[in-house]
């Protein structure tokens, strides 16, 4: 027999913006960059000129780079007999945890607030799961957790 799921869901933190902002952010700043630095040269200051550049470069890797790190996700699946807790960032190998359902707690650090932790505990194991969310929904989460987990215990074989 296979257990059907009982709650599945996949947590993902919010993108920077769209590609296509993205692009535009950066050449507006580059737009404005060029013509501060134009009216620098012509006023013999040349040396700033790379420093303009360099602000750009860097503004682009850090929004790419924020744009990459947005691709991560945790998807968590609970079903009578498990709760399983699969983790995928976006380069390398992803991570697996598995629980039975019956023994986990959800906990939510109150007052909900940015740096609360949303954690899965059983038997001395501690998995935090959407550090990236927002506070209400780590909220939402930890309640819709506690529902679905109250229903695999008490339901038995059936949802």
């Amino acid at each position: 027999m296979t257990d059907t799921f009982a709650f599945r869901t996949t947590l993902r933190p919010n993108p920077p913006m769209s590609p296509a902002a993205l692009k535009l952010v950066i050449a507006i700043v580059a737009t404005l960059n060029l013509a501060f630095a134009t009216w620098f040269v012509m006023r013999g200051a040349w040396p700033v000129t790379p420093f303009m550049g360099a602000d750009v470069a860097l503004l682009a890797w850090a929004l790419h780079t924020s744009r990459i790190a947005a691709r991560r996700r945790e998807e968590l699946c609970i079903t009578r007999s498990n709760l399983r807790l699969d983790r995928i960032p976006p380069r390398g190998s992803p991570t697996h945890v598995e629980f039975n359902p019956y023994w986990v707690r959800v906990e939510l650090e109150e007052p909900p607030h940015s740096a609360s932790r949303l954690t899965l505990r059983s038997h001395g194991r501690v998995e935090q799961i959407g550090a990236f969310l927002p506070p209400a929904e780590k909220q939402n989460v930890a309640q819709a957790l506690r529902a679905a987990l109250w229903n695999a215990r008490e339901t038995g074989s059936e949802f």
